[in-house]
């Protein structure tokens, strides 16, 4: 591995792993690992095959608190031991001496994590993929069962008004980050606060619930729930709303930048996975649909402002045709939110 690896300072690196991994057998090899657009995720190895990973926020400036790595690791901590699996936590470091930023390195779980049709292929049968599909369900309802209280994150975010302030927040990131106009997304965001429905229930959240931000086990069962960066306490159907926006069944329009996986045969269908998540908790997902709009509108501008940071050399300098095919992402979510809440209006 170079010693030029983007985002990484070996030497200051190697003697934090040293201070906190024992029998560790440098030097130590670094991997960015693809998939997640927000913070960055490298492997980390060492020479005798030992693996962890490593998170950090993007490099250059980054908008408040969406890279919080503290918040990230203390709700991993928090998750251990309450049903809800995570990976095990090896460290977090505020010092930005060491990498330019401050990280938290995890212990590395062993299993695939499902982007396309290549990995979900290590599950063949229809019988499985169903399986991969509940499971993530299961899980999902777990983390809402969660007593916030109890594993101590009550005061993680406010307890009411969690679709005023999602509103809100993603406004806000949408004018600091949006690299063109586009009318519609502040069109969308006016019916979203005009329709916005009362609180159900108060919950923790997670915030990008999909299939590859969990890692499965080798048999299909899920292993560990990653990518905690958007946590927070509130709304419970915002999460399943997201997972409907991600799950793109056979027949759908494909949205550029995503080859979602459950389009194969096998898959539950995103009806059977809220009637699942209804049967689970027993909660009314009547007014999911408006949840599916919310969802579609606060992923275009998480694409935007990806947009904006490769634009800006935040990624490196190798973007292709992220660009052009980024736009293509952002305007056809902002059309599908547009279609969603017109449903509901």
């Amino acid at each position: 591995m170079s010693p030029q690896t983007d985002g990484i300072e070996h030497g200051p690196l190697e003697d934090w792993f040293r201070e906190r991994v024992a029998e560790l057998e440098p030097p130590l090899d670094y991997e960015k690992i693809h998939g997640g657009m927000s913070n960055l995720t490298y492997l980390v190895t060492d020479q005798g095959g030992s693996r962890w990973v490593l998170r950090r926020p993007p490099l250059g400036k980054v908008l408040g608190s969406a890279h919080d790595m503290g918040r990230e690791v203390r709700v991993v901590r928090a998750l251990a031991g309450t049903g809800v699996p995570v990976p095990p936590v090896v460290g977090y470091c505020e010092d930005e001496a060491v990498t330019g930023a401050p990280f938290y390195v995890m212990e590395f779980v062993e299993g695939p994590v499902i982007r396309g049709p290549e990995q979900a292929a290590a599950f063949p049968s229809e019988e499985q993929r169903r399986r991969l599909g509940e499971g993530l369900v299961e899980t999902m309802a777990k983390i809402h069962s969660v007593d916030v209280n109890e594993v101590g994150l009550s005061d993680l975010g406010r307890h009411d008004g969690y679709v005023q302030r999602q509103l809100k927040r993603w406004s806000g990131q949408w004018e600091k980050s949006k690299t063109r106009e586009l009318p519609l997304v502040e069109d969308v965001h006016s019916r979203l606060v005009e329709l916005a429905p009362p609180q159900s229930a108060v919950t923790l959240v997670h915030g990008d619930y999909r299939l590859d931000n969990v890692i499965y086990s080798p048999t299909g069962e899920v292993a560990a729930v990653v990518d905690w960066e958007l946590c927070t306490i509130g709304e419970p159907l915002a999460d399943l709303g997201l997972l409907m926006v991600y799950w793109r069944e056979a027949g759908d329009e494909q949205i550029p930048l995503i080859t979602p996986a459950t389009v194969e045969p096998g898959f539950p269908t995103r009806a059977e996975l809220a009637d699942l998540y209804a049967e689970i908790n027993g909660r009314d997902i009547s007014k999911l649909d408006y949840f599916v709009a919310l969802g579609f509108w606060k992923l275009a501008i998480i694409a935007e402002g990806v947009l904006a940071r490769f634009a800006a050399g935040q990624y490196g300098d190798d973007i292709g045709d992220v660009v052009e095919r980024s736009q293509a992402t952002i305007d056809l979510l902002v059309g599908q939110a547009d279609e969603a809440i017109n449903r509901i209006a």
